[in-house]
């Protein structure tokens, strides 16, 4: 076996041990992705365990997030020092971090809380953005990384998908690569019962660099991640054909794989078709070896960046980018500002009132993004001297984030995971609802995104009920987290 094979079994091998042990779980897709993630971690990726949260890593996200114990597994076999094997042997146990779902904040190594399908891609386009915005401002030397993605098909079927696909298209977003978990399996049966979408057709047509390649050929993986990244004003979606339980002789290629152990008997069936003569949670010295070395090729390169930081002009805004914002700052301007407001008396429209507060804080801050899903002249979200963020202006402050609710509130959610920059980002209250469910998600993980919501009374007699938020408020002050 090559060694790139025994890498790929130990993540299928902890997988099906793990969801057997916690009588519940998903081993199909790490079994099925074990090949995809092996060459993607092997050949490329550039993450340092040791430091977390480096600025300059790729980012990897993993938006099929039923596939958990593929990033618990690999980053088990990496080292990360809180992902020990107490962890993957108490997989989806109370105390534990390896939750059913990746969960930002809970475990080193996870970019994103990615429960609800669709969520992962679209806040990965938020951090592609932010990486290609952070590049404009500092240069190669200080940024300039990749955003990589794994997506299935649930997470190509919800509509937020639409959204991502066509604003990173758009944009031209060429650090971002897709890798399409292909493996024509939902939980209901074959894909064919609820779609028949060309997705390379419909990635091609929103402007994507896009390949197909036989997801268990790690030459052909290597290929198409080595030609996506060569394309530099597109992003990049590799269809990955795969077959879901990759190595269960009886089961793989099969919904019975998807959300359930494979059983005992198909678990010693397994290791026997996949050569892995190891029990359950054993790992040979040789392939963490292995996977070591991925951690290592990272930290060096971690170091090299930290040396050209050091050296750089850009060091200071770039710490102070990274840092918390300056509350100082912000307190000492806005009690400057309130003096003159008690002393004017203004009368205006409570969204004027938001852009005045606006032009403060930006004035402030040298890092936020401001943005709006196409009511910029209604929710007042752009103040003065801010420049639309395009293709050919990533340098700029402000993003037009088109008729794209939910898009918009999950990019903004990756914007900030990324770090760098402070997002706000408005459209009407009522149609909060439209952005939920990033909202709920960014709430979950802490994120301090600002969401700008005008025309919030239910006096908005002209437009109708469609436009009143009668009982919004009271449904986002539901949400646990959410400041209102």
């Amino acid at each position: 076996m090559s060694n790139e094979t025994m890498m790929a079994n130990a993540i299928r091998a902890l997988a099906m041990d793990a969801i057997q042990a916690a009588n519940s779980g998903h081993p199909g897709a790490p079994m099925g992705l074990a090949d995809v993630a092996t060459v993607l971690f092997n050949r490329f990726i550039n993450i340092d365990p040791s430091a977390d949260k480096w600025a300059d890593r790729d980012r990897f996200v993993m938006s099929a997030g039923h596939g958990s114990m593929l990033v618990y597994a690999i980053n088990h076999l990496l080292g990360y020092d809180d992902m020990d094997m107490d962890q993957i042997r108490n997989f989806r146990q109370f105390g534990y971090r390896t939750a059913g779902h990746p969960e930002y904040g809970h475990a080193k190594g996870i970019e994103v809380t990615t429960g609800p399908l669709g969520q992962g891609i679209t806040t990965a386009v938020g951090m592609a953005l932010a990486e290609r915005m952070a590049n404009a401002r500092y240069g190669d030397d200080l940024v300039s990384h990749y955003t990589y993605v794994i997506a299935g098909d649930g997470c190509l079927m919800e509509g937020i998908s639409h959204e991502a696909i066509d604003f990173a298209g758009h944009l031209g977003l060429g650090g971002m690569i897709v890798m399409w978990d292909d493996n024509k399996i939902t939980i209901d049966g074959a894909t064919s019962v609820s779609t028949s979408t060309n997705q390379q057709a419909r990635f091609e047509a929103a402007g994507w660099h896009v390949q197909s390649v036989d997801g268990h050929d790690k030459e052909a993986i290597a290929a198409a991640i080595e030609a996506a990244r060569a394309v530099t004003d597109k992003p990049s979606m590799i269809a990955c054909r795969t077959i879901i339980g990759f190595g269960a002789p009886n089961k793989q290629g099969t919904s019975a794989t998807h959300g359930a152990p494979l059983g005992d008997d198909e678990i010693a069936a397994a290791r026997k078709e996949l050569g892995w003569d190891y029990p359950a949670f054993e790992v040979p010295d040789s392939v963490y070896a292995d996977w070591h070395a991925v951690a290592a090729r990272g930290k060096a390169a971690r170091e090299a960046w930290e040396g050209r930081l050091a050296a750089s002009p850009h060091r200071e805004a770039f710490e102070a980018a990274h840092a918390a914002p300056d509350q100082a700052a912000l307190a000492k301007a806005f009690d400057t500002y309130k003096q003159s407001l008690s002393a004017d008396a203004p009368k205006v429209a409570t969204r004027k009132a938001s852009q005045m507060a606006l032009e403060v804080v930006n004035a402030t801050l040298a890092n936020t993004v401001g943005g709006s899903a196409d009511l910029t002249g209604s929710n007042l979200t752009k103040t003065s001297g801010m420049e639309a963020v395009t293709r050919d202006n990533y340098a700029g402050n402000y993003v037009n984030y088109g008729v794209r609710e939910h898009g918009m509130g999950a990019i903004e959610n990756g914007i900030w995971l990324h770090g760098g920059f402070v997002p706000y980002g408005g459209t009407f209250l009522a149609f909060a609802d439209y952005m939920r469910g990033a909202i709920r998600l960014g709430a979950l993980m802490g994120v301090p995104v600002v969401h700008v919501l005008t025309h919030d009374s239910i006096g908005l007699g002209e437009d109708g009920p469609t436009h009143q938020p009668v009982e919004t408020l009271a449904s986002l002050r539901a949400i646990p987290n959410l400041r209102i």
